[in-house]
């Protein structure tokens, strides 16, 4: 883990809402151990891209759900009147990211997490901050075309996906439901996976559609692939923090909800998704939909609709 002292531009800082300091004898929960330890710890993905990635050897996060988590961090230095709050950033994976945000190792966790039912049994989250459809990323042939166009050309094939993901649960439930034959790869982290498709040890990788772009983006030949298929899910991302802490909770949604209705959010939206973005300035030229305008318009922490197309 690494601590680092916490430095914004005064474009983010100054999207966080405007709120008047507590005192310390008022505080609970996150909080509380926040203002006593002079430190918030931010859960971080090393590898998802464009959310929240590790792009240069610092080993500091950035990203579009990172801007977001340090508007967070903006916010709570207000509300606890402690401008030299320090910053600490911890390392998850798919995999660890509920347990260390559960035990207190992380305080806040903003990534490419989906806000769902089952895992809200686990967390709480914030107020959504992105919405995606679930699909393929596959290679294209000769002509320009996909060489699978939907999952249903992938009975007996080779499909990777990352572990620890609603994709995995999606994938694995199709094939056992529709028998149809494919060898499911979970690798560690969307890295990994996109290496097993690139390597030709998989024909298709199954995601959410913005993470595939981030993909698509860094790839050798990113011309070479092409994103595809029918959306098996819509879902919404979040950040999670610790349940039953609802003056936490609050903080973080206030602060969201300050970048939303300031505009702000569109700028970092713009910097991550249609601008050159590290480690090799290439930009994923993926327009903000109307279900992201939309969670913006009308911020809720509701999961996305359970709804496969």
């Amino acid at each position: 883990m690494r601590i680092v002292p916490h430095i914004l531009g005064a474009a983010i800082a100054a999207a966080a809402l405007i709120s008047t300091p507590v005192s310390a004898a008022e505080l609970t929960g996150t909080l509380k151990k926040i203002n006593e330890s002079g430190t918030i710890t931010l859960g971080h993905r090393d590898s998802s891209i464009p959310f929240s990635y590790i792009a240069d050897a610092s080993g500091v996060p950035v990203g579009y759900s990172h801007d977001i988590q340090l508007a967070i961090v903006e916010g709570i230095k207000k509300d606890l009147n402690k401008p030299d709050l320090k910053v600490k950033y911890n390392l998850v994976t798919s995999q660890t990211r509920i347990p260390l945000i559960q035990n207190g190792t992380a305080d806040i966790e903003c990534g490419s997490t989906t806000n769902n039912a089952e895992r809200a049994q686990q967390v709480d989250f914030t107020v959504n901050i992105f919405e995606i459809g679930t699909r393929l990323l596959v290679k294209k042939d000769k002509d320009g075309k996909p060489t699978y166009n939907d999952f249903a050309d992938l009975k007996g094939k080779n499909v990777v996906t990352t572990a620890g993901t609603t994709s995995e649960r999606i994938i694995k439930a199709m094939n056992a439901d529709k028998q149809m034959g494919m060898n499911v790869i979970s690798a560690k982290d969307h890295g990994e996976s996109f290496q097993m498709l690139e390597s030709g040890r998989a024909v298709a990788f199954m995601m959410d559609d913005a993470l595939l772009a981030g993909e698509e983006a860094k790839a050798k030949k990113p011309d070479d692939w092409v994103i595809t298929g029918t959306p098996q899910s819509f879902e919404a991302y979040a950040c999670m923090v610790r349940k039953e802490d609802p003056a936490f909770k609050k903080a973080v949604d206030d602060a969201i909800v300050g970048l939303y209705k300031s505009g702000e959010i569109n700028k970092i939206y713009s910097k991550w998704f249609e601008s050159p973005i590290p480690p090799k300035s290439l930009n994923l030229n993926f327009p903000m939909s109307e279900k992201v305008k939309e969670l913006i318009a009308n911020p809720s922490d509701k999961p996305a609709p359970d709804v496969k197309i």
